[in-house]
């Protein structure tokens, strides 16, 4: 008893010390997150991204932060917003938090794969940005919807000056217009401001049967951090800001997907290790080559499979079970006084 008292006391305690964060802003009443302070590592967030969307995994997530919801009704849009530079962000009343242990770089390119390949025919959105890494991955619709979403440097900035930018009417406090660190952060909440704009354009793609995915990396606050320091009045009043924006943005995008999405924000203040991405092109089209299946494996089947698959298994099972009732009654039948069909028929014989 002793030892597992220690054990998770030593947990909490590693946990304090990062004080990085897996917060939960939003999440439709068919996803359950327990209220807890269970840590969660960080090379498992993905896998906690796949199992809210209804998706299998390689290795089991034994963390119970996450119960069972329904399985019939999943998720229409998982958004998931990773923060760099802080360690915790002011939480919502309705949301949950839990500490991250050892907080390595993530990717979500997995789950992206499992609904471009289960979801091809229905193109779905995917979309996956770090504006200050000039880094896009767009698939499916994503790619018309969002063509006119600003991804380089250069765009981010040309956007922010425009008429219908967030500087006409986000309070910027400390935080000034001409400074490049400043507009590198306010370009990343100009970024969140037009995902829910454009697609609220197009609303009908909340509306279809197949997951979007959007995974967004902010790092201006951090780049802010550094050029002010963390105790200045400048990291504060973007600490604010960046906390008001994505509680905004969790809300547009919960009303927009009519409140069956959920949304994730992570805060870490470093990264443990360096993480190497592999390049991709912008926008890179959903076009795959034959390359990518060297042993012709069979084609992916459709999310009906499994509707089908049960309603013609229930009823061949209710068919047969049926036939044996039927035939048991019939041989064990006693034909002088449980059937009409033989006394009709010896009415017949008589009168004959």
């Amino acid at each position: 008893m002793g030892t597992g008292l220690a054990f998770w006391l030593a947990i909490a305690l590693v946990a304090g010390i990062s004080a990085n964060e897996f917060s939960v802003f939003r999440s439709p009443e068919s996803v359950v997150f327990r209220e807890g302070s269970w840590p969660l590592p960080g090379e498992r967030i993905p896998d906690v991204a796949a199992l809210s969307m209804g998706f299998s995994i390689e290795d089991d997530l034994s963390w119970p932060g996450l119960a069972v919801g329904d399985i019939f009704r999943r998720p229409r849009a998982t958004v998931l917003v990773t923060v760099k530079g802080i360690n915790k962000l002011t939480l919502p009343k309705n949301g949950v938090s839990y500490p991250i242990e050892n907080a390595v770089p993530f990717s979500l390119d997995g789950v992206a794969n499992t609904i471009h390949t289960l979801f091809s025919e229905e193109t779905p959105v995917v979309v996956q940005l770090a504006p200050s890494e000039e880094r896009v991955y767009m698939v499916g619709k994503a790619n018309s919807v969002f063509e006119d979403l600003s991804v380089t440097l250069r765009q981010l900035r040309n956007r922010l000056f425009q008429d219908n930018s967030i500087l006409a009417s986000l309070p910027l406090n400390s935080l000034s217009r001409n400074n490049e660190v400043d507009l590198l952060f306010l370009s990343e909440l100009q970024v969140l401001h037009d995902i829910t704009s454009l697609l609220s354009r197009h609303k009908h793609l909340a509306k279809d049967h197949s997951p979007d995915l959007y995974s967004l990396e902010l790092s201006g606050l951090e780049e802010i951090g550094k050029r002010y320091g963390e105790d200045s009045q400048q990291f504060k009043d973007a600490s604010q800001i960046l906390a008001d924006s994505l509680q905004k943005f969790a809300d547009e995008m919960y009303n927009l997907y009519g409140g069956n999405a959920i949304v994730e924000v992570v805060t870490v203040k470093t990264f443990d290790t360096p993480f190497v991405r592999k390049s991709r092109s912008i926008l890179q089209s959903a076009t795959q080559t034959k390359s990518e299946n060297p042993y012709n494996l069979g084609y992916p089947y459709n999310f009906n499979y499994a509707v089908v698959f049960n309603i013609v298994f229930w009823m061949m099972v209710g068919l047969a079970i049926a036939v044996i009732v039927i035939s048991y009654n019939l041989w064990n039948m006693d034909p002088g006084y449980d059937s009409i069909i033989y006394r009709m028929t010896n009415q017949k014989i008589r009168m004959d």
